[in-house]
């Protein structure tokens, strides 16, 4: 197995895919990259039994195929220390000695059998939508912060998509805060949901970001497989059925308090700095053309107080938030405004974009609110 590539490609496109290699494995396997020389082409796949993703990287010169695994974290090592220079690899698959020649050194490791490897699961039966990637990108940007991490509760650990002849949905939630992103461009054939863990989609997310082409999501009962640019990316499903999240979202909310998002951001931030260090509650005193946030922490005599102008319609109403939450959502909206709709202190807020320029999307993020102790 024999091939010459530029350093910095191959390090490039390991690094795009290493996110995927647990820092500590059951299977010593998996801390390996598995290399397979097909033609002109090297594959490179990482896996962690439960994500498994692949990358085509194209070569300069390549000769006798064949598969091995390669330890990764020593590869990565070497690769970044390297100026954009040719770097000729090879290994023999009997005796699974690799040698690395750059510039004028050499560097010998070894490998081991490709056999031992996980299988990447095949795409039987699957239902296909295409996607754009920064609709995939803006969607997991804007739901991910709200997934939990309760091991007691799966479902509740990844984002769900929901595919309808009308739009798709991506929802995600915690029990404290959930966040409904939903696009309206995006149509998928017949009805259906899954749930996305967490790791895969910030996978995809880094990938995503950075320019915009088309997205193929293939998807069946127990897997979802992603295909973009030279990259494939399959993932096990969460299993279990996600909560009945319409059932939380209340419909009367007479109180509509709309403000200055970036001022409502950094007014927040910093009242919460006084903020008790375990509840991270603020109040919000609204009335009239104002609004006023204090947080206090009465073990250690530390309070803040702030007031800024805003549009309010509705009965003057005391209530109280966990600041990390609120901050986290406004810092996930693009809006100058946003709105705020309440019904009653100890029911959940819903936060809204105001004015977006995205005519093609809707997002909602709710809030549950915190006991206020007068």
């Amino acid at each position: 197995m024999k091939f010459i590539v530029s350093s910095s490609t191959l390090l490039k496109n390991l690094q795009a895919i290493s996110g995927v290699i647990n820092s500590s494995n059951t299977l010593p396997i998996l801390d390996d990259f598995l290399f397979d020389l097909q033609g002109e082409d090297l594959i490179v796949t990482a896996s962690d039994l439960e994500t498994t993703m692949s990358v085509t990287i194209p070569l300069d010169k390549a000769e006798e195929p064949g598969v091995m695994a390669v330890p990764a974290k020593i590869l990565m090592d070497t690769l970044k220390t390297f100026a954009d220079i040719p770097l000729s690899f090879s290994a023999d698959t009997e005796t699974l000695g690799i040698e690395l020649t750059a510039g004028e050194g050499k560097y010998k490791l070894s490998g081991h059998k490709h056999d031992e490897y996980p299988q990447k699961p095949e795409a039987e039966n699957t239902n296909t939508v295409e996607i754009s990637s920064d609709i995939i990108a803006r969607a997991i940007t804007k739901t991910i912060f709200a997934t939990g991490n309760d091991e007691l509760r799966p479902v509740m650990s990844g984002v769900l998509f929901e595919l309808t002849p009308d739009d798709a949905t991506f929802v995600a939630t915690d029990a404290h805060k959930l966040v409904k992103y939903r696009r309206t461009d995006v149509k998928g054939e017949e009805n259906v949901s899954f749930i996305l863990p967490r790791k895969p989609l910030n996978q995809l997310k880094n990938i995503l970001a950075s320019d915009e082409f088309p997205v193929k999501v293939e998807y069946n009962t127990s897997n979802a497989f992603f295909s973009f640019l030279n990259f494939n990316l399959v993932c096990r499903l969460i299993d279990g059925k996600y909560p009945n999240y319409t059932a939380v979202i209340p419909t009367e909310n007479p109180n509509v308090l709309t403000v200055d998002r970036i001022s409502f951001l950094t007014a927040l931030r910093r009242v919460s700095i006084f903020a008790n260090q375990s509840t991270h509650q603020v109040r919000l005193k609204i009335g009239g053309l104002e609004l006023a946030l204090s947080a206090e922490d009465v073990d250690f005599s530390n309070e803040a107080k702030e007031r800024l102008k805003c549009s309010y319609q509705g009965e003057d109403m005391e209530i109280g938030f966990n600041s990390r939450f609120l901050v986290e959502m406004l810092n996930n909206l693009e809006t100058e405004e946003v709105r705020l709709e309440m019904s009653a202190p100890n029911r959940a807020g819903i936060l809204y974009p105001e004015n977006s320029e995205f005519p093609e999307e809707d997002i909602l993020m709710l809030v549950m609110p915190v006991m206020l102790n007068h």
